[in-house]
């Protein structure tokens, strides 16, 4: 029988290597449906772990309300990226003229979730897409990130909340 501190020696670094495995599986892979696809953002799976603006109204597990503004789509669109550059855990992956693509990383599992925006100057809005890329369930992960930066969206643009 090895004694306490062999037994350490062997166990941490083994401990280690299965965490790694853990939190790199825990980010998943990207998925290829994302961006837009005639001028919209991929549908919600059926799993709860998704919201978007363009789900069905009566859908009341995936719809999101879309953020509104004022003025142009260029002023919402550098609100919106300011906004994002001063959350955590965020990288912008595509900033394009109607579009914007983010990842967020939770901090202890390191799970990912994508975030989609998408402008629609016809009607004042911010579409939003924001799904988890593995697991069902989200506990309202994705919901709540939104809302908080719609908040956040709406304050930068010197609306109350």
């Amino acid at each position: 029988m090895p004694a306490g501190g062999d037994v350490s020696r062997i166990l941490k670094p083994l401990i280690l290597l299965l965490a790694g495995f853990c939190f790199a599986g825990c980010s998943g892979a990207r998925p290829d449906g994302l961006g837009l696809k005639a001028g919209r953002l991929a549908p919600c799976p059926s799993s709860p772990n998704c919201i978007s603006s363009q789900a069905p109204r009566e859908d009341r597990t995936h719809f999101a309300e879309p953020f509104r503004y004022a003025g142009s789509a260029e002023d919402a669109r550098r609100r919106l990226l300011d906004v994002l550059k001063a959350l955590p855990r965020v990288r912008i992956v595509v900033a394009e003229e109607r579009y914007i693509r983010a990842e967020f990383t939770s901090t202890v599992f390191r799970f990912v979730d994508d975030v989609e925006f998408v402008f629609d100057d016809a009607e004042k809005a911010v579409h939003v897409r924001s799904a988890s890329r593995v697991g069902y369930s989200d506990l309202g992960v994705n919901r709540k990130r939104v809302e908080a930066i719609r908040r956040a969206f709406r304050e930068a643009s010197g609306e109350k909340s």
